[in-house]
């Protein structure tokens, strides 16, 4: 086989691109896992995440402290208003899930009620992972 200029030319560009695309990778892998370990961190608590939400609008929105005061109890308020709402909720949907799932464990063989009961286990400690904190 002959190593002629435009064979050389043609494994210098292969090499080139393989190149960049092993960097471009590298470049895009690291983000993405530096940005899961920072999801992935501790979400913030209420009175953080309240904090945050004031002092963004106080500065986007040049408000004065008293205006800061205000806003912060109008948000504590709106939000054990909507937990309130969403206890009640979910409290609600606890009932429907026990009333369908006692449905189901009524059509159900004794055998298959112990695969059932495993089931349910995996789904309330997937939901209990899943859940905000």
């Amino acid at each position: 086989m002959s190593d002629t200029p435009a064979t050389r030319k043609a494994a210098v560009w292969v090499v080139v691109v393989f190149l960049l695309g092993a960097a471009a990778g590298g470049m895009l892998g690291y983000g993405y896992a530096h940005r899961s370990v920072a999801a992935a961190s501790a979400p913030l608590s209420e009175p953080e995440r309240r904090a945050k939400r004031v002092a963004e609008l106080t500065q986007d929105l040049v408000l004065t402290s008293d205006q800061a005061k205000q806003l912060d109890a109008i948000l504590m308020q709106r939000h054990a208003e909507v937990k309130t709402i969403r206890d009640q909720s979910d409290a609600q949907l606890d009932q429907v899930r026990q009333k369908g799932r006692d449905q189901i464990r009524a059509i159900l063989t004794p055998e298959q009620k112990p695969n059932f009961e495993e089931f349910l286990k995996k789904m309330d400690e997937e939901k209990k992972r899943n859940a905000p904190k």
